[in-house]
């Protein structure tokens, strides 16, 4: 990867090899999945206020699931019952946001040249030509608040609280432990750099 770099004409550039866009693009969309599987069916009661007044209430109860526990936090932690509520008018457009954010970034992807089926598991085989990703300011903060979230969901799956913690992972027997961690590490650069370009 070549760092991101301001252009004079404006906006943002960096390159990236196949692999790694792949990467990016991969971790984007199962994070796109997870938000937009929490983002169907009400697990709630429908609200008939709500409903007259053209808000759609979201599930009140918080998700299953760790990653998007962490994703989308309680409000209220110490108030179940206003975090519920919190939550029942407001988790909807939040994870609309952040699928639209990520949704952003797949597509600066595409318009860099990377295809469609480099997106699946099996994709960039037989790509060789690098990614030239050029962001706007709001490609920008899509890409910042993405990258957040992927590197948060690798967090939650590998058990990084702190960053002693990913320290003490790079010493794991486990070597797919030890590649996770290192994307971790990467993607952090990759928004470092994006953010040291910003200034």
């Amino acid at each position: 990867m070549k760092p991101f770099k301001r252009r004079r004409r404006g906006g943002l550039v960096a390159t990236f090899e196949p692999g790694e866009a792949h990467v990016i693009a991969n971790l984007t969309s199962q994070v796109v999945e997870l938000l937009r599987d929490r983002n169907g069916e009400s697990a709630s009661d429908p609200d008939p206020l709500a409903g007259e007044l053209g808000l759609a209430g979201g599930p009140s109860l918080p998700p299953d699931d760790p990653v998007l526990q962490r994703l989308l936090p309680d409000a209220y932690r110490d108030d179940a019952d206003e975090a519920a509520e919190f939550r029942r008018f407001t988790e909807r457009s939040l994870t609309s946001a952040k699928v639209a954010s990520a949704e952003t970034v797949l597509e600066s992807l595409r318009k860099a040249g990377l295809d469609d089926t480099s997106f699946d598991e099996d994709g960039a085989e037989g790509e060789e030509e690098s990614i030239e990703v050029e962001l706007d300011p709001e490609a920008v903060q899509a890409w910042l608040r993405t990258l957040t979230d992927v590197r948060l969901s690798l967090a939650v799956r590998l058990g990084i609280e702190a960053d002693e913690d990913a320290i003490l992972l790079h010493q794991s027997d486990d070597e797919a432990v030890i590649a996770m961690t290192e994307l971790y590490d990467w993607l952090g650069y990759v928004q470092e750099t994006l953010v040291t370009a910003l200034g």
